[in-house]
């Protein structure tokens, strides 16, 4: 195979991982593109950085200093279904917890509380929360 049939084939798969769950991605998150300064990120593509897979949370143009695990408002980090995450503060609409959200707090061996509000950007025990028992 010559490299410009492995660019191609490559361009192909690219396009064919959008149709993916998280689920599968997760499996193979080689398969999209890597993060790299001066890249045009579309909102709710999936870019690979770090060992990780993350999510477009808001269109715009890669540039240093702007890494997905650096800029919450930018990228969401794609979990393992069923994964409950530690609560980080939403930077905005775009990451705002929704009802049904589950998270821990403060840390990972901490309770867990669920979101019982839409658009939910308090901190757990302020407002919006309840204790998972």
């Amino acid at each position: 195979m010559t490299r410009l049939e492995a660019e191609i084939y490559r361009k192909m798969i690219e396009k064919a991982s959008v149709s993916l769950s998280d689920e599968d991605a997760l499996d193979a998150p080689e398969l999209y593109p890597h993060w790299k300064p001066d890249m045009d990120a579309t909102s709710g593509e999936r870019m690979y950085y770090d060992e990780k897979l993350y999510r477009v949370v808001q269109s715009h143009k890669t540039q240093e200093g702007w890494e997905p695990d650096k800029t919450p408002a930018l990228f969401t980090e794609v979990a393992e279904p069923g994964t409950i995450p530690v609560w980080k503060q939403p930077t905005g609409a775009q990451d705002a917890y929704m009802t049904g959200d589950k998270v821990h707090y403060p840390g990972e061996n901490d309770p867990v509380y669920i979101s019982i509000v839409d658009n939910n950007v308090w901190v757990p025990g302020v407002y919006g929360w309840e204790l998972v028992e």
